[in-house]
């Protein structure tokens, strides 16, 4: 099988929250109801590259080779990283996910997965914020209390959030989601989520949306907050910035940036996902290439070795994928990074 960086056309998915405009990144399906998320590696996803042009993720993924997946995530029933744009016009619902082992316990088999993830930034309002992890003193006592007073938004903590900020958020912690931003996000391939306020509206159909006040309590981290605004880490090389946001057992998240040629090498120990979030240009492999521009999402399979990203207009883009945590640490204390700007970026 031929391998080459093949691209994702995303699924667009309406939200209460969501919004009518996804400009400059998308236009909405005509006559669609708002959209608050664009998933751009759901099962459901199509293929329009590439030599799984016209068939989807789900059905591709379980029957790729390792030299696609990489040693590392090979046989996997699904594609272990779910991406999305989160476009908030309103309030999303004051939320908690759960980790593995209680999805595991509780979830049906097909549900089984926790869900960390982590947010990137790609346009905020002045007054855009989230809320993330609890208020000091914010006990499990105190936050019942505050569920039955329909209170509990004021015991998260309030982050204003700019372009260019990112979130970590680990199984566990209470967060909500602000309008007036446009968000990059990366989660273990999982959409299970436990309500616990929803501001009191209406659907459509004239019912509130379901509540998880018994699994969330269960879930909710009362102890240390691990997740928070992330303190990124920075480093020039050549003409290519790259910006490291997070790294745990899940995924590892970069932001590059650059205006002229750069090279890059694939490992064969795992595939690569690059989303474009602004610019145009080629991906270059061999004597092949593809055009990229903003919104579009490619799968870059571990084999394919070396390629070049060749803009014709200032890029950004987003690179995640599965990491070796000692191998990503080991990578950067090799390239003189001092320790303790690298070691915040993980999380066990």
């Amino acid at each position: 099988m031929t391998l080459a960086p093949s691209r994702l056309e995303p699924i667009f998915v309406p939200r209460i929250w969501g919004m009518r405009s996804l400009a400059p990144l998308f236009t909405a399906p005509p006559g669609s109801d708002p959209i608050g998320e664009v998933w751009l590696t759901g099962e459901s996803c199509v293929f329009c590259s590439g030599p799984f042009a016209g068939r989807s993720l789900g059905e591709v993924w379980p029957h790729l080779t390792a030299e696609w997946t990489g040693t590392d995530v090979r046989n996997t029933p699904r594609i272990p990283l779910l991406l999305k744009f989160i476009f908030p016009d309103d309030k999303l619902s004051v939320q908690v996910h759960p980790d593995d082992e209680y999805a595991r316990a509780h979830e049906s088999p097909s549900e089984a997965l926790g869900k960390t993830e982590m947010w990137y930034a790609i346009a905020a309002r002045e007054d855009a914020a989230v809320r993330l992890g609890l208020e000091p003193g914010v006990t499990r006592e105190s936050f019942k209390r505050a569920m039955a007073g329909g209170t509990v938004e004021k015991c998260l903590t309030r982050i204003a959030v700019r372009a260019g900020d990112a979130f970590f958020v680990p199984a566990g912690t209470a967060h909500t989601i602000g309008p007036g931003m446009v968000l990059c996000e990366v989660q273990q391939h999982s959409d299970l989520t436990y309500r616990v306020f929803d501001y009191n509206r209406l659907q459509a159909d004239g019912k509130p949306r379901a509540l998880h006040l018994r699994q969330a309590l269960e879930v909710m981290r009362f102890d240390d907050q691990a997740g928070g605004k992330v303190d990124p880490l920075r480093i020039e090389r050549g003409p290519l910035t790259e910006t490291y946001l997070a790294a745990c057992r899940y995924f590892a998240t970069e932001i590059w940036s650059f205006s002229e040629r750069i090279a890059a090498t694939t490992s064969p120990k795992r595939f690569e996902l690059l989303v474009v979030l602004s610019g145009s240009g080629r991906i270059t492999w061999g004597s092949e290439s593809v055009e990229y521009g903003p919104g579009q999402t490619f799968l870059l399979p571990a084999a394919l070795g070396a390629y070049q990203l060749a803009p014709g207009a200032a890029t950004e883009l987003l690179r995640t994928y599965v990491p070796d945590l000692q191998e990503f640490a080991r990578n950067l204390a090799e390239r003189r990074v001092n320790e303790a700007a690298w070691s915040r970026l993980l999380h066990p």
